[in-house]
């Protein structure tokens, strides 16, 4: 992203105010940019501490040339500071270090920036300490917190901050870029809903991950409704081997999800909006074969699987318990 024209063709809203705000000399001296993976947040996070610091600036546009521009774009520049989680938090120790750095004189400027990503998983000290920075800010300073669930973060950081909403792409734009770049239809609608991050959309068709999660996830749903004796075998055999981990039985979860939301659309005759475009005949059949009450069961036992996935439980053993409960309905 190397203009403010980028960040408004998916956040035209945001980009427009943060240009404005620039070129005005204006900007808030702490920003919460909340939005879920692709939305763009640690890009415009990059480009609004490039357009703070650099001194060479066209309208709002950083000239991304000078020095300040090029050590900021590449993580070096010295008076640019990154937190993120140290382990599963981010830690009082790290928010005190970044006190100290901002106690000092900046090595080139007057002007310092702090980038802190999942700001949502800071501890409660962490959180009360960089309160008080927020509250006394020394200097020409400029904040970015990233996060996914700006909720999860104190009310008072959030009232001391100007809160930035980034929407995620539509899977309609998903799709197609994705069909722009060659991807097929059917794999590429199964992306979109996945993820609304374009890049990572497009890893998903790396070795044909895409297209071998989903045969798999429609040969065990399959087994689920005609062959419940084969189901077990299925989901040893050839799902938990393709998902071995915490983050792939995650994807699998949602892969099953968007098998029994379609076959819901199906019920309500919605069979244009379905993501599995290739199965429309097996969804059909289904959509006739279940009744509404144990559709609606069968999304309950797979949303609650996704609340388990990152408990302490074996991504196995929840499988084995999702299978038992899918079909006993």
């Amino acid at each position: 992203m190397n203009h403010w024209q980028d960040l408004e063709k998916t956040q035209r809203t945001i980009a427009r105010v943060l240009q404005n705000s620039v070129m005005r000399e204006r900007l808030a001296h702490a920003y919460v940019f909340e939005g879920g993976r692709g939305t763009g947040r640690q890009e415009a996070a990059l480009l609004l501490s490039q357009a703070f610091l650099c001194s060479h600036r066209d309208g709002a546009d950083p000239c991304r040339a000078c020095s300040d521009c090029r050590r900021a774009a590449s993580g070096n520049h010295p008076d640019v500071h990154r937190i993120e989680p140290d382990g599963a938090s981010i830690k009082v120790d790290q928010i005190r270090a970044l006190k100290k750095e901002f106690s000092m004189r900046g090595m080139e400027t007057q002007k310092k920036v702090y980038l802190v990503r999942e700001a949502d998983k800071m501890s409660a000290s962490a959180a009360n300490s960089l309160l008080k920075f927020l509250e006394e800010p020394e200097g020409e300073a400029l904040a970015v917190l990233m996060t996914v669930n700006a909720h999860q973060m104190l009310p008072t950081i959030l009232s001391r901050t100007q809160v930035m909403s980034f929407q995620p792409l539509s899977p309609e734009r998903v799709i197609r870029h994705l069909k722009a770049e060659g991807y097929p239809e059917k794999e590429a609608a199964t992306a979109a809903r996945l993820t609304s991050d374009l890049e990572e959309a497009a890893a998903l068709f790396e070795e044909e991950w895409i297209s071998q999660a989903r045969a798999k996830v429609i040969q065990l749903m399959n087994d689920v409704m005609h062959r419940p004796s084969d189901a077990y075998i299925t989901l040893h055999e050839t799902v938990m081997p393709f998902f071995p981990g915490r983050e792939q039985v995650e994807r699998a979860l949602d892969l099953i999800m968007l098998w029994y939301r379609d076959v819901l659309r199906m019920q309500v005759g919605q069979s244009e909006a379905i993501v599995y475009i290739d199965q429309e005949d097996r969804l059909a059949e289904q959509a006739f074969q279940l009744s509404q009450g144990r559709l609606g069961r069968n999304l309950q036992a797979v949303m609650d699987a996704k609340r388990r996935v990152h408990a302490n439980v074996a991504p196995q053993l929840l499988m084995e318990q999702l299978l038992l409960r899918l079909q006993e309905g």
